[in-house]
């Protein structure tokens, strides 16, 4: 029957395009893009060049990794040992400053854990030279071709006030003396969240002129482990001017090489994961030279930027000054900043995606609503009701055609059986039986339909977004962002078995394809065999296919589903339509129990 085809149309157009996402799109990434490579010992004792080679215009790129050796890397707690170290200290970040190269490379995030246990290890950002997974920020001065003058580099031994420590309110300044007429200074703030300010200064007494390039570097050891899915980029990432937007994934620059787009005097740029990031924000109006490089023997990734010269007259002193962002990408923080410190298109740090005209309200209404309730389940759900109502016109209309296609199935059938050797007369007739009816018979389809550009954006909302990792909703569900932890296949933990991960079939899939069984049977049993099975298997397909994916998404669905329900329910009712529901559930448990008796 024609509600019928409809509605399987709609049903498989939405499997479609859920299975294309899921096997086409996320699973053929879900496998790490590469084992995470140990990272091998710097050279040690060797004095870093001072002057890479030049640019077409004469001036110097920034320094890149020191070579490898073939020393196995060391553990992070002796590599943080090996150095004498200021302590940073602030309420969401402790780690501390390297005075070997004035180098932030250790870093904790104290609010968020490595798992939902509040006992389990904070996140490491930051990790020092040597240790496995190294990851760091530096700042510093290169020289033009041929200067004959010393600079600090990454093995300088710089010197710090008796009993400094880093905090919000509290700078700290590092020095050196390159004994032949510059002194270099190094004053580094912290505020309360993630951004640190960097001021260099440097006191020229040589008695000439002297003309120094600024450069900011952040640098990664080894490629990390990443969430692996296409709708997640994970590298280096920037925006720069009218460019906007770069994304550069770490196996392109890799093996395609240096990304070096053109100076602008506005954006930043950095390494992004999943939920933490380092960003490089020069002062914005400052023009600056950006740069994503690979430097295969060392096997380090590095976002860094080259400023523009600053001449320092004899006698006279420079002072140039960036921030660096280190830490967790919060939208209500990454906006704070894109207002304060004038960080341009800040927000991008989160990947919103090519949809972000509704991921990002989508966001904002769930986040919005979590302040009001506390809980982003329950948020979860006040949005699929709002979403309900924002298409309830559209919803309903479509529910009353197909209620009144059910109204004149007796004519419908006259129809096909006074034209069943005549195919074309018989869609014209039906077509006139629909048009004098004010019947749509595609109505079907808008119900499920509309609400796929809707899961769409949960799912990214869920996925990317650092508000939602380790969100508990009730009881068992400690993390809206991560699948239903229990399974039927060991009764829900009662039977100590370990499930493969295909099998994790937990409470809330089964629930969400309880309610898909039961909108499914709202409407009369198709006399097709093949609709037949097509209406009894799809609830099973979905309920697998969905286990997988994160469990917010999962209790939307189910709570979709329920409201559709009860809203069909109503109409039909209303449309003096008789709600098939019990019948038709006897009526299937009644077939299979009687296939169960002949087999």
């Amino acid at each position: 029957m024609a509600e019928h085809r409809n509605t399987i149309l709609a049903i498989v157009l939405s499997l479609i395009v859920l299975l294309g996402w899921q096997y086409f799109i996320a699973a053929p990434q879900i496998e790490r893009q590469r084992a995470q490579q140990q990272e091998q010992v710097e050279a040690q004792g060797g004095q870093a060049p001072q002057v890479q080679s030049t640019t077409e215009e004469g001036a110097p790129t920034v320094p890149g990794g020191a070579p490898a050796t073939a020393a196995a890397p060391v553990t992070r707690e002796a590599a943080l040992a090996g150095s004498p170290r200021i302590s940073i200290d602030t309420p969401r970040v402790s780690g501390s400053l390297n005075l070997v190269g004035a180098r932030i490379d250790d870093l904790r995030l104290k609010d968020y854990r490595e798992t939902v246990d509040p006992k389990s290890p904070t996140i490491v950002l930051f990790s020092p030279k040597g240790a496995p997974g190294a990851y760091y920020a530096e700042y510093g001065f290169v020289a033009e071709s041929g200067a004959s003058f010393a600079l600090p580099g990454p093995d300088t031994r710089w010197s710090a006030p008796e009993g400094a420590a880093l905090a919000p309110g509290k700078p700290v300044t590092l020095t050196w003396d390159n004994g032949a007429g510059l002194v270099f200074s190094r004053t580094f703030e912290i505020d309360e969240n993630y951004l640190f300010t960097v001021t260099q200064q440097v006191e020229n007494r040589t008695g000439q002129a002297v003309r120094l390039y600024p450069y900011g570097l952040i640098t990664r050891h080894g490629t990390p482990e990443t969430a692996g899915f296409y709708i997640l980029h994970e590298g280096m990432i920037g925006v720069f001017g009218d460019e906007g937007l770069s994304e550069v994934n770490y196996g392109d620059l890799a093996e395609d090489g240096e990304v070096k787009p053109e100076k602008v005097d506005q954006g930043w740029l950095g390494i992004t994961d999943k939920y933490w990031a380092a960003t490089l924000i020069p002062t914005p109006g400052e023009t600056f030279q950006p740069r994503f490089s690979y430097v295969a023997g060392a096997d380090n990734f590095q976002a860094d930027y080259l400023g523009n010269p600053i001449e320092i007259a004899a006698g006279a002193s420079g002072t140039i000054s960036s921030s660096l962002f280190a830490g967790a990408k919060q939208k209500s923080l990454l906006d704070a900043y894109q207002e304060t410190v004038g960080v341009q298109q800040f927000d991008l740090l989160i990947d919103w995606g090519w949809f972000y005209f509704l991921t990002k309200p989508m966001f904002f209404v769930i986040d919005w609503l979590f302040k009001v309730v506390g809980n982003f389940g329950v948020a979860i759900l006040l949005v699929t009701v709002l979403v309900k109502l924002v298409f309830f016109p559209l919803a309903n209309k479509s529910y009353v055609s197909m209620s009144k296609m059910k109204l004149v199935q007796p004519q419908m059938t006259e129809i096909r059986d006074r034209f069943k050797d005549d195919k074309a007369k018989q869609q014209q007739a039906l077509m006139e039986l629909y048009k004098k009816e004010k019947i749509n018979p595609l109505a079907g389809c808008l119900p499920i339909l509309i609400q796929i550009p809707v899961f769409f954006s949960l799912y990214k909302v869920l996925f990317v977004t650092i508000e939602m990792r380790h969100a508990p909703f009730f009881g068992w569900i400690q993390d809206l962002s991560a699948p239903d932890p229990t399974s039927i296949f060991n009764l829900f933990g009662l039977i100590p078995w370990t499930v493969p991960a295909f099998l994790l079939i937990g409470v809330w899939p089964l629930i969400m394809g309880v309610t898909m069984f039961v909108q499914m049977k709202m409407n009369p049993t198709p006399t097709d065999p093949t609709q037949q099975m097509i209406f009894n298997w799809m609830p099973i397909i979905f309920t697998f296919m969905l286990a997988s994916f994160p469990a917010g998404l999962v209790i939307y669905w189910a709570w979709n589903n329920f409201l559709s329900i009860a809203q069909q329910y109503v109409i039909m009712r209303r449309q003096g339509v008789k709600v098939e529901l019990w019948g038709n559930l006897k009526s299937t448990f009644k077939r299979d129990a009687a296939a169960g008796g002949k087999s």
